[in-house]
């Protein structure tokens, strides 16, 4: 955090006095970049607290949540970016090479840096990814801006300056607008996208005693808390053999489908409507 709000400083002095808006624009997306760790931080936090009462669930969608926020933050940017980029490409305005050039190789070191410290987090968390695009593009835009910086000094190709912006910007809608698609999509209740309804019905119904599995509801609470709920009608049998067909229904669906919380309701002929999916 504090290396990207150090760079961000330096960067709106060098992007200035340069007068370079890839510079600019590379300082606010650091400026977001420290902003979005505070707020990843935030999340695994709240994530962390139990369960209550009042949040029977906890706080799981906090990190969903906010790599919502940061991703939608990354989107705004991006549009403000192509709407300077638009005006310089009418009004180019000189640009001090060198000096976009030194700047931009500071911020290249600072994200580096930050990129590898989120690395590792990123594989397994949508929060901490999100908060990993935003330094993994900004070190990307700021390779951008030193070769923009070095082809300006030598050159005077001051065009090139808002190029940059909106290839980096085209990067950046790119990689947030995938982020936001899934974040999206379990805030709305979509069934987790590695699940396959037809397969876990056919699993289920494999189970000696079972008739069918129907009226299945599958979400997920947090990025990798998957729930599950359904009907099961079974055969006329004895209460304690028919809790023993629901005890290995939640195993398999635990250990085959990654399903970490299931409820079931065990029944013999009761539901009319016996879909896999109830209408």
């Amino acid at each position: 955090m504090m290396l990207n709000f150090v760079i961000t400083a330096a960067e709106i002095i060098g992007g200035l006095l340069s007068g370079s808006l890839a510079l600019l624009s590379d300082a606010i997306h650091n400026f977001s970049d420290g902003v979005s760790i505070v707020i990843s931080y935030t999340a695994i936090r709240l994530r962390e607290r139990p369960n209550s009462p009042r949040h029977t669930f906890g706080f799981k969608r906090a990190e969903v949540f906010a790599a919502v926020i940061n991703s939608s933050a990354l989107i705004v940017i991006t549009v403000f970016l192509f709407i300077e980029a638009i005006k310089r490409f009418i009004n180019p305005v000189p640009i001090h090479g060198q000096m976009m050039f030194i700047v931009a190789a500071i911020g290249l070191v600072a994200n580096v840096i930050g990129t590898l410290l989120l690395r590792r987090g990123a594989k397994s968390s949508m929060n901490i990814k999100a908060t990993y695009l935003h330094l993994l593009t900004d070190a990307i835009s700021s390779v951008g801006v030193i070769l923009g910086g070095l082809v300006i000094y030598l050159w005077n190709v001051f065009w090139l300056d808002p190029v940059i912006t909106i290839l980096i910007g085209v990067y950046i809608f790119k990689e947030a607008y995938e982020i936001i698609k899934e974040t999206a999509h379990i805030l709305m209740e979509g069934a987790p996208k590695d699940l396959s309804m037809d397969e876990i019905g056919s699993a289920i119904e494999g189970i000696p005693g079972v008739r069918d599995i129907h009226h299945v509801h599958a979400w997920s609470v947090g990025e990798h808390d998957n729930h599950l709920e359904a009907h099961i009608d079974v055969d006329d049998m004895m209460v304690s053999r028919a809790d023993g067909i629901r005890m290995q229904a939640e195993h398999m669906l635990h250990e085959r489908f990654g399903i970490g919380h299931v409820m079931l309701q065990i029944e013999n002929d009761c539901c009319s409507d016996t879909g896999l999916i109830n209408q």
